[in-house]
């Protein structure tokens, strides 16, 4: 038996596998009377950190919220939402508007009608570890956080005053410094939703909360061309075999196998997306005899065959 799980913390193993990729980074300066109109984002979340003055965000036209100078909004699934200094006011399409290209990710939006200034840096970041996409799938429609009332205040605080000082004035280097702190709030805006939310205390979220659980879970994301059994991870948490196969079932919804099998598909579909790896290459890989065996537990996780992955 080995005691290694103990060192797992398997919650911030899957924060860890939120590796971002900015896709799109602005600072918006608004004077009301305004309103912009956000597409979705696909496979995307944005997120919008208020530096100066106040808007309001809708994301499905029944749940507006106000923004205040040191608030952050997630739009986890980037849902298309509204930001508007008030109520019906005409929204403008956020690419319709004309943008200064500060860099080749961050552009300098200026709109409104003259009246109160508002001051808005906004983001879309992709994520494209499996582990990512699991995750951000558990999340609700908006997640704000007050930095003001966080217990981390004294940090997010300068966080954004590190952002807004840069996004005033873009000095060299300064849309490598917001895209990077920017990160950094996106995660723990996640963390604090985590820690906060009932919601969050079921499910495969509750499974990681789980001492034993948890850090055969991370266990699996850490190392998943393993060949895993069941034997193998109870023996490593400490637990029998029947005692774990049963726990995980519940906490997980699913047998410890199927999620072995299940995720090591989504990291294939990672791989194959990459473009590097040929087929056999996965397969051999994750322990597959040939190509038709792992083809086969491929679409019957993913729901296409892997040569239709890769081409989407």
């Amino acid at each position: 038996m080995t005691d290694a799980w103990r060192s797992v913390e398997p919650l911030g193993d899957a924060l860890h596998f939120l590796r971002m990729n900015g896709v799109f980074y602005c600072r918006s300066e608004l004077t009301a009377p305004w309103a912009l109109d956000l597409p979705p984002f696909e496979d995307c979340m944005m997120f919008h950190v208020v530096t100066n003055g106040e808007c309001w965000l809708d994301v499905d036209g029944t749940d507006a919220r106000q923004l205040r100078p040191g608030d952050l909004a997630l739009v986890p699934r980037a849902a298309g939402h509204r930001l508007f200094s008030q109520a019906g006011v005409p929204a403008v399409k956020l690419f319709d508007l004309p943008r200064e290209l500060a860099t080749d990710r961050y552009e300098i939006i200026r709109h409104g009608g003259g009246g109160a200034a508002t001051t808005v840096i906004c983001g879309v970041v992709r994520f494209d570890h499996p582990a990512a996409h699991h995750l951000i799938g558990l999340l609700p429609r908006v997640i704000s956080v007050d930095v003001w009332s966080s217990p981390e205040t004294e940090w997010l605080q300068s966080t954004l005053r590190f952002i807004t000082a840069e996004a005033q004035e873009l000095r060299a280097g300064g849309e490598t410094v917001i895209t990077r702190l920017a990160d950094i709030l996106v995660i723990q805006a996640i963390r604090f939703w985590i820690a906060r939310d009932p919601s969050a205390q079921t499910g495969w979220l509750a499974a990681l909360r789980d001492k034993q659980i948890g850090s055969a879970i991370a266990l699996i994301l850490r190392d998943p061309t393993r060949q895993w059994t069941v034997e193998m991870l109870a023996r490593a948490v400490g637990m029998s075999r029947s005692a774990f196969a049963a726990r995980f079932t519940s906490l997980v919804g699913e047998s410890a196998m199927r999620y072995v099998t299940r995720w090591r598909m989504h990291v294939a579909l990672t791989w194959l997306k990459d473009g590097d790896v040929t087929l056999s290459d996965v397969a051999r890989r994750l322990g597959y005899q040939s190509e038709a065996a792992f083809s086969r537990a491929f679409k019957r996780f993913i729901g296409s065959s892997p040569g239709e992955a890769r081409r989407d």
